[in-house]
């Protein structure tokens, strides 16, 4: 299995995915129906800067069970930070997985985010 999945295997499969757009930023920022479903992490360097992490991506998750079951299962690959608390987003370590595993976690926030009419 080869992993190492990276910011353009992100842009690959989010635009292969029907009525995406992607949203001018640092990094990746894609939305479907106006929805973000898969971006770049915001993070901070240690002077509180903003510094967008392309190795890091944000997904939607849908629910806190959907959540808390990749932070406890795979940890390894994802983690959250306080300002994500309450909110059904995690970040993925994108060298942690493959690009078919990513684009199984891709296609599921799309799909969770997409409006019906969109599908």
């Amino acid at each position: 299995m080869c992993l190492m999945a990276d910011a353009d295997d992100v842009r690959r499969l989010a635009l292969a995915l029907p009525h995406v757009a992607e949203i001018d930023s640092e990094g990746f920022d894609f939305r479907v129906g106006n929805k973000g479903f898969v971006w770049s992490y915001p993070d901070r360097d240690p002077s509180g800067k903003r510094v967008i992490r392309t190795d890091v991506a944000v997904l939607y998750v849908g629910d806190e069970a959907e959540k808390q079951a990749l932070l406890l299962g795979e940890p390894d690959k994802f983690f959250t930070t306080p300002a994500y608390d309450g909110l059904p987003y995690v970040m993925l370590r994108l060298p942690a997985v493959d690009a078919e595993r990513l684009a199984e976690l891709v296609a599921d926030a799309w799909d969770m985010r997409a409006p019906d009419d969109l599908k």
